[in-house]
């Protein structure tokens, strides 16, 4: 019961130990997100596939902890992050044993990087710059792992013949192209499953990047704290707070 407690503390508790714990695991988390990018190009050897398992066994050992804590198992099961490493320790078990790079979705595990409530709520504590600048960082994260994902998708399934970084950087070069529409033409898909994806790239994915991109530049909401009930999100036009209805004043600039 002692060792229940104590992993609560580390995972769910406000203490210094418990934030330093969670930053060791972001740590870890960038250290993996660094490895999976760093290998998508390359064939799986018998030194990746090691460090691969060790990376399993970590991602399976950190989601057993967290099942074993969680007061409501239901919802900690459909949480985000939990989704995306209950994705990648799948794909790291089926890869070797069905022969194909299921590299894009290894890449999944950026999404912890933030969509972990109490790292999160770490960050807003002990770092001003995030603090001030939440929305916009939290943004350019979803749309890097968007990005991210969709590269080593075009990679997997169009350049995977070729491994290689350059043809990496390829894969990158086409999706951002793809995702603007800027459609420079000198790299094209040549297969009818190719061209597909391209259009469901273009029809999905085209939306969802300018608004993640919108996002970065144009913030929805402005950090100001509200002196009745602290809310410290509102929309830059707000007159009134909307969780108290406070009269709030928020900084603007004027014509100079």
């Amino acid at each position: 019961m002692a060792l229940k407690e104590t992993l609560g503390q580390l995972y769910t508790g406000r203490s210094r130990r418990a934030a330093r714990f969670r930053y060791g695991l972001m740590t870890l988390d960038l250290v993996t997100i660094g490895f999976f990018i760093a290998t998508v190009p390359l064939k799986p050897t018998p030194a990746i596939l090691v460090v691969e398992a060790v990376i399993g066994l970590l991602i399976l050992t950190d989601l057993a902890a967290r099942f074993w804590i969680a007061r409501d198992r239901g919802r900690m099961l459909r949480q985000l992050y939990t989704l995306a490493d209950t994705v990648v320790l799948l794909s790291l078990i089926a890869e070797p044993l069905l022969g194909v790079n299921l590299a894009f979705l290894k890449v999944l595990r950026s999404l912890r990087l933030i969509h972990s409530y109490q790292v999160l709520r770490d960050l807003r504590r002990d770092v001003a710059f995030f603090r001030d600048h939440e929305p916009a960082i939290v943004a350019a994260v979803n749309l890097l792992v968007f990005i991210l994902v969709a590269a080593s998708f075009v990679f997997v399934v169009q350049l995977d013949a070729e491994p290689s970084y350059a043809a990496y950087v390829d894969a990158v070069y086409f999706t951002v192209t793809t995702l603007t529409t800027t459609g420079y033409g000198d790299i094209t898909m040549t297969t009818p499953w190719g061209r597909l994806m391209a259009v469901f790239m273009m029809v999905m994915g085209v939306a969802l990047f300018f608004r993640l991109a919108r996002a970065i530049f144009v913030p929805a909401k402005v950090a100001h704290r509200c002196r009745n009930c602290g809310l410290d999100r509102h929309d830059p036009d707000a007159v009134h707070c909307k969780h108290c209805g406070e009269t709030v004043k928020i900084a603007t600039h004027g014509a100079d």
